[in-house]
């Protein structure tokens, strides 16, 4: 299995049969390197959607018809890409992407694109290859990640972390110490834009014994 980090809140990762890409924003993307595109759009299988943010969506359209893969993620989001195909599903849904078992799970954050309401913000449980991996999507710290963490058990989890838009470094610390048992966490949505948190050490400082990874992009990460 390899996560790969594309910059921002943008991930590749290849898990069983499946080539995810995580909201992927690749072209105007400043931590993307624009020569990498072919590479990361390869053998890809799937396109998740946390939510409809510019920063997350704008560029999936043009990706889904590049690559002919499904736009998968909450129902009024997928609609909004007529002529495409897409798997709608729902917060407590999973689906099963070429042996990956993806579930979606809470969020709080907003969700819109230019065309309006895109239904609510999400995460995903990601299961396979012995791993289950927690994408929290754009959220703060929230009462549901007591659950979530106990039901799922996810032993990897890729947080936002930089603050402004989502909780921060010193937020997502305390949700991973209170909420889950993570083995492995990787930050994002870090380091983008000067509004955000530039540097991950409060993350690591924060979590003593649990492997805080901070790739550069486009570095894989195997597991």
């Amino acid at each position: 299995m390899k996560i790969i980090w594309l910059g921002h809140a943008s991930f590749r990762i290849e898990i069983e049969d499946a080539v995810l890409l995580i909201d992927p924003w690749l072209a105007g993307n400043p931590s993307f390197p624009d020569d990498r595109r072919a590479d990361v759009l390869a053998g890809t299988t799937h396109i998740l959607l946390t939510h409809g943010h510019f920063d997350h969506a704008s560029e999936v359209a043009d990706i889904a018809t590049e690559t002919s893969a499904p736009i998968v993620g909450i129902p009024e989001l997928c609609g909004q890409f007529e002529g495409l195909e897409a798997i709608d599903f729902n917060k407590g849904g999973t689906v099963d992407l070429a042996g990956a078992k993806v579930s979606m799970v809470q969020a709080t954050h907003s969700s819109s694109t230019g065309a309006g309401y895109a239904g609510t913000e999400a995460g995903f449980m990601i299961g396979g290859e012995g791993h289950m991996i927690y994408v929290s999507g754009d959220t703060d710290i929230m009462a549901d990640m007591d659950w979530m963490g106990d039901f799922y058990q996810p032993d990897i989890g890729i947080l936002c972390a930089g603050g402004h838009y989502t909780m921060g470094m010193h937020g997502a610390a305390y949700a991973a110490k209170r909420y889950f048992n993570f083995m492995t966490v990787i930050p994002c949505h870090y380091k983008t834009f000067p509004l955000l948190a530039q540097d991950a050490q409060p993350l690591i400082d924060g979590l003593p014994g649990v492997d805080v990874k901070t790739p550069e992009v486009m570095e894989p990460l195997s597991f």
